[in-house]
């Protein structure tokens, strides 16, 4: 637990919350509603054979994070048609990328990439965002479909803020996003 604690602390890149329950060591990212828990009486398993994933927004901004931190981060592969394949995925859709790292413990590690929830997993009526690189993330993302919006249309969209608004609304919601 000692070991996970420090390295926690050490690797987070900062503004990570740990609190100690008896027992347990609780690390919370900025902003998030979801923390990462260690202990010795939260299992009987083996120490390194555990399973875990790390669910991110921007998985190269999150890698770059982990190995600035010294932790040693596999290459990118993503899941297609015929399964695993090296690199990002080229359309950077959301549930597809990935890449594995060992906590100092040998626990396993899949650091994947999010950026729009199926349909019902997370509340409609409340978008948020854990962190200013999330809402930038979003935004670069409505941006991008916005300008396919734009062409669609053939003129410049003054209602763009709606739009955008809309768009995000209805990515994190995992609801069909407007076209």
């Amino acid at each position: 637990m000692s070991t996970a604690r420090r390295s926690f602390t050490r690797n987070s890149g900062g503004g990570w919350t740990s609190r100690r329950p008896a027992g347990v060591v609780q690390f919370t990212p900025p902003g998030s509603g979801c923390s990462v828990q260690f202990g010795t009486a939260l299992t009987s398993a083996a120490p390194g054979s555990g399973k875990g994933y790390l669910i991110v927004s921007d998985i190269a901004t999150a890698r770059d994070n982990l190995v600035s931190a010294g932790i040693e981060v596999g290459e990118f592969f993503h899941i297609g048609a015929e399964g695993r394949v090296s690199g990002l995925d080229p359309e950077r859709r959301t549930y597809r990328s990935r890449a594995l790292f060992n906590d100092p413990d040998g626990n396993v590690w899949l650091l994947q990439e999010i950026t729009t929830r199926l349909p019902g997993r997370v509340d409609p009526g409340a978008p948020s965002f854990g962190s200013a690189s999330d809402l930038a993330a979003a935004l670069r993302r409505a941006a991008a479909a916005h300008g396919k919006h734009e062409e669609r249309i053939g003129e410049a969209d003054p209602n763009w803020p709606d739009w955008y608004a809309a768009y995000i609304a209805a990515e994190q919601a995992g609801t069909e996003l407007p076209a």
